[in-house]
């Protein structure tokens, strides 16, 4: 079974930084794309970024340049740093890993004065 567990969210203010982790099971990491989601109250979930087992990523256009996503095979985790946050990143954000459809439990990112 497929496990993939974030942390990191939190309360920041506009300007300000974090960094999602998301650890993943078992041997599967290395092999597929992962890919972070995020969903805002009373909007569609979307994708932020995803990344390759190649390292190739990919990102929304809301994002570009402030967002980096990266990932670590020894820890079997993939990360997110967010800088220069605004309130519209707000939202509860998804770990994804496509190949088994498996998500994460979310985690909040609330950016607010």
């Amino acid at each position: 079974q497929v496990q993939l567990v974030e942390s990191g969210g939190g309360l920041v203010q506009p300007g300000e930084s974090l960094r999602l982790s998301c650890a993943a099971s078992g041997r599967i990491f290395s092999t597929y794309m992962m890919g972070w989601y995020r969903q805002a109250p009373g909007k569609q979930r979307e994708l932020v970024a995803s990344i390759t087992s190649a390292g190739s990523t990919n990102y929304a256009d809301s994002v570009k340049g402030r967002f980096t996503i990266s990932r670590d095979f020894g820890k079997n985790t993939v990360y997110i740093q967010m800088n220069s946050l605004k309130p519209e990143d707000t939202a509860v954000y998804y770990c994804h890993l496509p190949f088994y459809n498996a998500w994460g439990q979310g985690t909040q990112v609330t950016v607010s004065s």
